[in-house]
C-alpha cells in the first residue's frame, strides 16, 4: 500500500500532463468539427482550454523539477572545484526551497477566499490565518457549465443557491496543487543534492548531450547496415 503510495506520487505530474494534453486535443478537436462541419460552437471550449493550458503549465514546472530539467547558467559552476560546486548547490537549493514556499503561500492565499477559506497573514511566513474575510465561493467562471456531479458544491461554497458556471475554486484549485507539488520536488531535489544523489539543480548542456546521442545513434545505424 506504502509503496503504491509512492509510486503515485512520484507519478502524479506526468498522470496529470498526459490527461489534460489529451482532453485539450479532443476538446479543441470537437470544437473545429463542430465549427466547420456543423457551423456550430463549443461556446465554453477556449476558457477550458485556456485553464487546462495553465494547469499543464503550472503542473510542468514541479514535472522539470523533478527531471532536473529547468534551465541554468553553469559557467561558474564548471570552474570551481567540486567542495565549492557543492557548497553552491546547496546555497542555490536552499533558496529554490525559500522561493517554492513562498509561492505555495501566494497560491494559497489567492485560492482560499474563493473557497471560503481563511488566507494566512505575515508577509513572508505564515503567521496565522486571517480571522476578517470575505468569502468568494459565489465566483464563477465565465462560460463553463457545471458538470452533474459537482451540484454538491453549491451547498458547500454558495449557500445552497444554484451555480449558473463552473465555481472558480475549481480551476483556481492548479494554483495551491501545483505549488505544493513545486515545493515537494524542490525539497526532494534540495536533498539529492545533499546526499550526492544529483551534482546540480539545473540540466546542463542538454541540447549538446542530445546532438551527440541522436550522431551516436545515426553512426551505429550506418554501421549495422
Amino acid at each position: 500500500m506504502a509503496h503504491a503510495a509512492r509510486s503515485f506520487l512520484d507519478s502524479i505530474e506526468e498522470t496529470f500532463i498526459a490527461v489534460l494534453l489529451g482532453l485539450m486535443t479532443l476538446l479543441t478537436f470537437a470544437n473545429v468539427i463542430a465549427r466547420y462541419v456543423f457551423n456550430a460552437n463549443i461556446l465554453w471550449a477556449l476558457e477550458l482550454t485556456v485553464f487546462m493550458f495553465a494547469w499543464l503549465v503550472l503542473l510542468g514546472a514541479s514535472y522539470a523539477v523533478k527531471k532536473g530539467a529547468h534551465l541554468g547558467v553553469d559557467a561558474i559552476l564548471n570552474i570551481v572545484s567540486p567542495g565549492v560546486k557543492k557548497v553552491l548547490g546547496i546555497i542555490a537549493g536552499l533558496a529554490c526551497v525559500a522561493f517554492a514556499f513562498l509561492l505555495l503561500k501566494g497560491a494559497w492565499d489567492y485560492w482560499a477566499n474563493f473557497a471560503n477559506l481563511p488566507a494566512t497573514e505575515g508577509r513572508w511566513f505564515p503567521t496565522g490565518f486571517e480571522d476578517k474575510f470575505r468569502g468568494k465561493g459565489w465566483y464563477e467562471t465565465n462560460d463553463i457549465p457545471v458538470p452533474g456531479v459537482l451540484k454538491f458544491l453549491e451547498d458547500m461554497f454558495n449557500d445552497g443557491d444554484e451555480y449558473e458556471k463552473l465555481p472558480r475554486l475549481i480551476p483556481y484549485l492548479v494554483l495551491p496543487v501545483s505549488m505544493a507539488l513545486f515545493f515537494l520536488r524542490s525539497v526532494q531535489a534540495f536533498f539529492a543534492l545533499v546526499t550526492g544523489k544529483i551534482d546540480m539543480l539545473i540540466v546542463s548542456h542538454e541540447a549538446e548531450d542530445d546532438v551527440e546521442e541522436a550522431a551516436a545513434r545515426l553512426a551505429a545505424d550506418l554501421k549495422d547496415t
